[in-house]
């Protein structure tokens, strides 16, 4: 796709497949979706049609096919919204602004509403049951209103995040399809992997950042992106106009930073590099053909996506490579090992933070000892249960507990990180390292692209004992 638009629609003519450019075998049944999508600067608006297919891979079968509909919590009056008061004033760099997603059109379907706790469910009524093994395609138009506003989704001050923007499918379990609501603390997304065509217009002047594997296009003063991602999550974009580059290649894979404002970009590249070579070497393979690690306007460390990390660009430089390694494991724990963050924020985020410990001990150039790094935790930890015991009267300890009933950030980064990365330190010195590096690889292996329960992943850890360990720190019975 090096000079016009048409060379995308050739290149598929001519049986160009989405496994082909995106370097990944093509396996069972998922969902897809293809998008097209424009942003427009001056409307504060992306507007996209999408086509999503649905395989009934369950037993039942389904009358109706719900939809998350994340862009709602950034509207006027949401019940859940995105940032919490602690962090308004950094995320609205100009004032309160507001967004929200509309939908005008879906087509395949008798009848669809917008219902769920907060507007945040797209509800679609299908024409005629959906039978399992059989499968059914949507055809939706939406619009995107953006805020101004510093985070995963909105116009910032330098950079225009696209990040959870579209319907998706929600998962569907015991009791159906699980609606989640928005939550300030931590990452409230649950999602099966499925297979993505994106094919994003900006205005020229835009550079996109992007994960998965794609080609840009210019032609009559617009950019078109057109984006392959499979077996993957979601897919999210970063647009810039004021993004430099820096590039590195590891077995095969290419890795990007995109930046603005950095000094030394350098370290940037080489903390992504080498985290990437490690993780594959410790837990397992990258799957993946390109990564990606953008410096955006964002009001916490980092954000993780498929093949993309959002990096603060407000971070300190002694931060920078804590948090790009952070995010680096979660290509494994988030992207490949998928988890319910909504309910088990630690069982992610925790081994994600653990991950680092063990990177840093792994590279003492970095200057950050693996055991002060379990101190700091341990440190922070106490200080956060002594504060909340004397101003709350007690102070939950659970980690098995859904995002909204966190207190704050501040409750819940000590919960999910800090007491997460003192309990996988604490499996560590009762089975020892390699038992437990081999526990991690096991677990890697067997629910690669699949959504993990905690026990499922305890199941992987050897021991007679293990298991009441994780118990203690899950159900908040550990004295630390």
């Amino acid at each position: 796709m090096k000079k016009m638009i048409c060379c995308v629609l050739a290149a598929c003519a001519a049986g160009l497949s989405l496994a082909a450019l995106c370097g990944c075998a093509k396996e069972s049944a998922r969902n897809q979706y293809v998008i097209n999508a424009e942003y427009l600067p001056e409307e504060k608006l992306l507007t996209a049609e999408m086509s999503v297919t649905v395989p009934n891979l369950t037993d039942n079968a389904f009358e109706e096919l719900k939809f998350q509909l994340y862009p709602n919590a950034y509207r006027e009056g949401a019940k859940y919204a995105p940032v919490s008061e602690l962090y308004a004033p950094a995320a609205y760099y100009a004032g309160k602004s507001y967004g929200s997603i509309g939908i005008s059109r879906v087509d395949g379907a008798a009848s669809y509403e917008i219902c769920g706790e907060d507007e945040n469910i797209l509800s679609a009524k299908l024409l005629s049951p959906l039978y399992p093994d059989e499968e059914v395609t949507l055809h939706l138009e939406f619009s995107v209103t953006l805020a101004q506003i510093n985070h995963r989704l909105g116009i910032g001050e330098h950079t225009v995040n696209l990040a959870n923007f579209y319907p998706v499918l929600c998962t569907y379990g015991t009791n159906g399809f699980t609606e989640y609501v928005y939550s300030s603390n931590g990452d409230p997304f649950v999602s099966e992997c499925a297979d993505y065509e994106v094919t994003l217009t900006v205005p020229e002047s835009y550079t996109a950042a992007y994960g998965g594997a794609g080609e840009r296009v210019a032609e009559n003063g617009k950019a078109a992106y057109h984006v392959i991602a499979e077996n993957v999550r979601d897919v999210a974009f970063v647009l810039g106009e004021e993004f430099h580059t820096a590039k590195a290649e590891s077995g095969g894979c290419e890795i990007e930073y995109f930046y603005f404002g950095d000094e030394d970009p350098q370290a940037a590249i080489s903390a992504a590099k080498e985290s990437l070579e490690y993780f594959s070497e410790t837990f397992g393979k990258y799957p993946y053909p390109r990564y990606t690690v953008v410096r955006t306007d964002f009001p916490y460390g980092g954000m993780e996506y498929p093949m993309l990390s959002m990096i603060s660009a407000d971070l300190r430089a002694d931060d920078l490579t804590p948090v790009i390694v952070h995010e680096t494991a979660h290509q494994w724990w988030y992207s490949l090992v998928g988890s319910n963050q909504f309910e088990h924020a630690w069982q992610d985020e925790g081994l994600a933070e653990y991950s680092t410990a063990l990177f840093l001990e792994a590279h003492p150039a970095y200057g950050i000892n693996y055991r002060d790094f379990i101190a700091t935790a341990e440190k922070s930890y106490r200080a956060f249960f002594s504060v909340y015991s004397q101003v709350h009267g007690e102070a939950d300890t659970s980690m098995d507990r859904p995002l909204t009933s966190f207190r704050g950030e501040y409750e819940y980064r000590n919960i999910a990180y800090d007491k997460g990365v003192i309990l996988f330190d604490k499996v560590r010195s009762v089975i020892g390292e390699k038992r437990l590096i081999s526990a991690l690889k096991r677990y890697c292996d067997k629910y690669a692209y699949r959504l993990a329960s905690p026990q499922d992943m305890i199941a992987c850890f050897p021991g007679a004992g293990t298991e009441a360990l994780f118990r203690s720190f899950t159900e908040g019975r550990c004295v630390i």
